[in-house]
């Protein structure tokens, strides 16, 4: 793999986003629904956040009570994206390299990184979105 190539060749450029007032219900629906692990959080069109399965899925179990299932579903229609996004996020451009989203990925431990232009939200990049790129390079036709 070109590891000089820019990110755009490799990142998502299809995305489920929500808003910071979607219910945590609406993330639920979302995360059962597809096979994603973040969300990227979008006013108009311009990304302020980011929610992360693991961080949901934190938050429902510290506030769960398992014994109350109606609080469950109330904290779920209660609660808004807003009150468990991350806000401070690590972005980078389409045109930046894919050696820079590794070495982001090694050093910090991001799942995720979002891609923007002019704060407009126009992509993500995963490890996954980089493994299927080296898998696709690297793979040997089979002769049937």
């Amino acid at each position: 793999m070109n590891i000089r190539q820019p990110i755009s060749n490799l990142m998502t450029k299809s995305i489920i986003t929500v808003s910071p007032n979607d219910t945590l219900e609406d993330v639920k629906k979302i995360f059962s629904q597809h096979r994603i692990h973040h969300l990227p959080v979008v006013r108009y069109k311009e990304l302020i956040g980011m929610v992360s399965k693991s961080d949901f899925l934190h938050f429902i179990k510290k506030e769960y009570d398992e014994d109350d299932r109606f609080e469950y579903s109330t904290r779920l229609r209660v609660f808004k994206v807003a009150d468990i996004m991350v806000e401070k996020l690590v972005k980078l451009s389409p045109d930046d390299k894919v050696d820079v989203a590794l070495e982001l990925f090694k050093e910090n431990l991001f799942h995720a990184i979002p891609i923007t232009k002019e704060q407009e939200l126009v992509g993500v990049l995963t490890p996954y979105d980089i493994i299927t790129a080296l898998l696709k390079e690297n793979t040997v036709p089979t002769n049937n």
